[in-house]
């Protein structure tokens, strides 16, 4: 299993920036799917953005226009450039791959350890 490093968070004000970093090490494929996931106490995981192999993207409604996904193949890293936050925003965000691994012909799924995002008002 490939193994994903995620760091960047930290603890800011309302209305400031964070950059998420995320690094897939021991990868045996090809990295497709990448995903932002978070989750605040007491609240489910859900998926902050996603971007493909080929750069397309989806977002949370909530985090539209504030935050962007993007992702660097050659050294299989994901980012999240985070703006305007919000104390909603304040969770454990989690990166997470797809892994297709071409001579067993399966895809293997992949989490980081997460970091925590706290915005304060």
């Amino acid at each position: 299993q490939a193994r994903l490093l995620d760091y960047g968070g930290g603890l800011v004000q309302v209305g400031e920036s964070l950059r998420l970093s995320c690094e897939a090490t021991g990868v045996l494929g090809t990295i497709n799917d990448m995903r932002w996931f978070r989750q605040a106490p007491g609240k489910q995981r859900e998926m902050v953005a996603s971007i493909t192999s080929s750069g397309i993207t989806a977002y949370l409604d909530a985090v539209k226009g504030r935050f962007t996904i993007s992702r660097d193949n050659a050294k299989n890293a994901v980012y999240l450039q985070m703006n305007s936050l919000r104390p909603e925003d304040t969770a454990r965000y989690y990166c997470n791959a797809d892994e297709y691994i071409h001579f067993r012909g399966t895809t293997r799924e992949s989490w980081g350890q997460g970091t925590q995002v706290t915005v304060s008002s």
